[in-house]
């Protein structure tokens, strides 16, 4: 089979590709990535000389480039996108063009080229927030209620995807996760950035009070997630995909990540909250372990510890990262950078 990987050399799209070649060694991958800020080729290191595995640097946007890529493909599994809210505040139209009309131009090319499925990586984040201290969680039926131009963005991509299985019968699959975390993520991200700041003896950044909620997913996790369900026959549907039962603020998140590294918690430092900040959210998966038997693996405390030795022994990896975008950590966290 061959796939073609939007924002391969991304987070969650490298930790992906490294996963499947590693399960299939004999699919061809084609890898379709802009490399932006958030991008880097170093994430493929382990796959990069696989005769399987194909570059083709550009963007989602470029029709041409988009419709050579498709050629002969059978499956698509689609990451690339904006993906920090904190940017999309700050410049919502690159939001806008690379994720919603950018997945138009896939979707666009997918249809000719009679790709076999459409699988659409998303958010949680469409469905608004939850009050804190409810006992209500994100389903697949939950009404889609964005709040930020990101969640607006992603929102405006699922329902292209949708429409596009409706309208030009393309096969499809959807799947909404909760925050993901582990190695290889840009250090702009609540995990990584507290993790990286306790290196450094930086102050550690906490919007607010720190009382939001979210659901913490361990990469590989989603990966097998997204295995599951573009390997199943369950097409033109959509799974939510979590990573807990219990919930977690973020402040309990940072401060998990202090003991594990023992430092202390006067590095915290308060600073005014994200404009619109969602409050909670919270993730129901039982659909996708009901349909596909599908569950995480990772506790958040053995992925923490697993994250905190990834970018402790991988400090060549995200100093560069940190040190190219200075100026935004500065701008965005004050005098924590």
């Amino acid at each position: 089979m061959t796939l073609l990987v939007t924002g391969g050399a991304g987070f969650i799209g490298s930790n992906f590709i490294q996963y499947w070649h590693q399960q299939y060694p004999e699919d061809t991958i084609r890898n379709l990535d802009a490399l932006t800020y958030a991008g880097t080729l170093e994430n493929l290191r382990e796959v990069e000389s696989a005769p399987q595995y194909t570059f083709i640097h550009g963007s989602i946007c470029d029709k041409e480039l988009v419709d050579s890529a498709m050629e002969g493909v059978g499956l698509v599994v689609h990451f690339a996108a904006e993906s920090h809210v904190d940017r999309s505040i700050r410049n919502p139209q690159i939001f806008l063009e690379t994720n919603v009309i950018g997945t138009q131009v896939l979707l666009d090319a997918a249809v000719k080229h009679t790709v076999r499925r459409f699988h659409h990586i998303s958010t949680d984040e469409v469905f608004g927030t939850l009050e804190l201290g409810g006992s209500e969680k994100f389903s697949e039926t939950t009404p889609y209620s964005p709040r930020s131009p990101y969640a607006a963005s992603k929102a405006g991509s699922d329902h292209l995807v949708r429409a596009y299985g409706e309208t030009y019968g393309l096969p499809y699959s959807i799947s909404n996760c909760s925050n993901n975390y582990g190695p290889r993520q840009f250090p702009e991200k609540l995990i990584a950035l507290t993790i990286t700041n306790c290196i450094d003896g930086k102050p550690v950044p906490v919007y607010g009070d720190g009382k939001q909620v979210r659901d913490w997913l361990y990469v590989l996790d989603h990966c097998t997630a997204i295995e599951q369900i573009i390997l199943s026959d369950h097409c033109n549907t959509t799974f939510l995909v979590g990573g807990e039962t219990k919930e977690t603020s973020n402040l309990e998140i940072i401060t998990q990540i202090l003991s594990e590294m023992n430092i202390p918690e006067t590095v915290l430092e308060y600073i005014v909250d994200r404009p619109g900040h969602d409050r909670k959210y919270s993730v129901d998966w039982s659909h996708i372990y009901n349909t596909l038997g599908w569950q995480p693996s990772v506790t958040l405390k053995e992925g923490l510890a697993k994250t905190i030795a990834w970018y402790r022994a991988n400090e060549a990896w995200w100093r560069p990262l940190k040190e190219q975008n200075k100026a935004y950590f500065q701008a965005q966290y004050h005098n924590t950078n």
